[in-house]
């Protein structure tokens, strides 16, 4: 398993609204069609201070049946595994089946006689990706690239799923493969005439 990546936010801008930072991955699976989920808001960063944060390499995968309940602790999931919900005496349970079609995607299957499943993806204990809908001999597929995408919100949470609107805004990728650690810095921003438009930039890098 490869380390954790260590990120330092650092706020150099000229923002003058006080502006949520977003964090998401986006799922490239081709049959994927759900809007991404905002996996981490730093909030109430003010010019001239900085946020550490941890990218985890791991994740952990969940399910959620159709009556809304999800199992309590998510299993550890890599990519090129693939896991199902199934029923047993004591009701629906979610496992490992086994190596699944891709190594580079994780999957889940609903293996279930009747009723939609919703598939999550977390990291560090958040909500990064989820696949709503998944009928009965469906299955969930779930693929990132080592990237973070980044932008500025003005009203967001944690968890949300983001509208088409608010992604289609948010036009920068910063690339982590092989990153061990880095600066990501905001600048732009302000007001009147001599306003920009925010700007990350990764500095700092150190690889691994």
């Amino acid at each position: 398993m490869k380390s954790d990546i260590k990120l330092n936010f650092i706020n150099e801008s000229n923002d003058q609204n006080n502006s949520n930072i977003v964090f998401f991955q986006k799922n490239v699976s081709t049959d994927f069609d759900e809007l991404a989920v905002a996996w981490k808001v730093i909030k109430n960063c003010a010019t001239g201070w900085h946020h550490e944060f941890t990218f985890p390499m791991g994740m952990r995968i969940s399910a959620e049946d159709s009556w809304g309940n999800e199992i309590i602790t998510p299993i550890p999931a890599h990519n090129g595994q693939l896991f199902h919900v199934f029923q047993d005496p004591s009701g629906d349970q979610l496992g490992f089946y086994g190596p699944g079609p891709s190594r580079k995607e994780v999957q889940l299957r609903n293996d279930l006689i009747k009723g939609a499943i919703c598939a999550n993806i977390y990291k560090d204990g958040k909500l990064l990706a989820r696949k709503t809908g998944v009928s009965p001999e469906q299955k969930a597929v779930f693929q990132f690239k080592p990237t973070l995408w980044v932008g500025v919100v003005s009203q967001i949470e944690e968890g949300e799923v983001m509208n088409s609107a608010i992604i289609s805004d948010i036009n920068t990728e910063l690339g982590l493969l092989g990153v061990e650690s880095a600066d990501i810095v905001m600048t732009g921003g302000g007001t009147g005439p001599g306003a920009t438009k925010f700007q990350f930039s990764l500095e700092n890098i150190k690889y691994v």
